[in-house]
This record gives structure tokens, C-alpha cells and sequence, in this order.
């Protein structure tokens, strides 16, 4: 039902706006009889406007929905498992894990095990590339 009320405000902006546009074309237009403006500069605002309006229309369509935390959770990815996948994209060995998160090499192994199975791949390099084709890793400093 949410999603169905934020649709219907999205058709409303998004309509008002190509209202907004015609209104504003239509002026151009009277301009354009009244003062003979070229109609080389008539195309070009034209132009401009619907550019505008793309741009506008894309950025709301095609931004990101979720953080990277839901998508985590969606997944069913524990904060530790994250954290546990960042210091693997970060280079990080195991052992370098474990100490790094005050765990035994074990620990972090079963962790490893557990994103791997989670993310359906079998290689770090596999898991560190999913994790980043969803969105899942902070970029590293280093």
C-alpha cells in the first residue's frame, strides 16, 4: 500500500511537472509569434527542458533504494560477517582477521564459511566481487 501511495505522488510530481513544461513552452511559443524570436533558440529551450526533465526522471528512477545494511540484512549478513567481508576486500589474510577482530582463527574462518555460503560463491575473490556488485563494502583508504 506504501509503495502504491509513493507511486501515485511520483505520476503526480512527474505530471506537474510536464504540465509545468508545456505552460512554459507555450509561452516560448507566444514569445516566439510576438517577438520573432528565432526558431533555432525555440528548439534549443525546448531542448534544454526535456534535457532537464531526463536528467530529473533518471536520477529519481535509477538511485539506489536501500543502504548497504538492508541489503546485508536482506541477505541475511550479520554486522560481523560485514565487517568480516570488508577487511577481506581490504586485503586482509585470516589470521590477519582474527587478530584484527580479537577472534580465533577459527572464528573467523567459520565467518568466511558463512558469508561464502550466504553470497553463493566458493572464492574470496567471488565474495568480494558480489559483495561490491551489491553495494555491500565501503571503499577502503588504502
Amino acid at each position: 500500500m506504501r509503495k502504491l501511495q509513493k507511486l501515485n505522488k511520483i505520476y503526480w510530481i512527474y505530471g506537474g511537472v510536464m504540465g509545468l513544461l508545456m505552460i512554459i513552452l507555450e509561452v516560448v511559443h507566444y514569445r516566439t509569434m510576438i517577438r520573432d524570436l528565432q526558431i533555432e533558440v525555440y528548439g534549443a529551450i525546448i531542448g534544454l527542458l526535456f534535457l532537464a526533465c531526463g536528467i530529473w526522471l533518471g536520477a529519481n528512477t535509477f538511485k539506489r533504494k536501500s543502504s548497504s545494511a538492508f541489503d546485508a540484512k536482506k541477505l541475511g549478513l550479520s554486522k560481523r560477517e560485514v565487517e568480516v567481508l570488508q577487511l577481506m576486500a581490504d586485503g586482509y589474510s585470516n589470521q590477519e582477521i582474527a587478530d584484527k577482530l580479537f577472534v580465533s582463527l577459527n572464528t573467523a574462518k567459520t565467518h568466511i564459511s558463512n558469508i561464502y555460503s550466504k553470497l553463493n560463491v566458493k572464492r574470496r575473490t567471488q565474495a568480494i566481487q558480489k559483495a561490491h556488485d551489491l553495494a555491500l563494502l565501503t571503499p577502503s583508504n588504502g
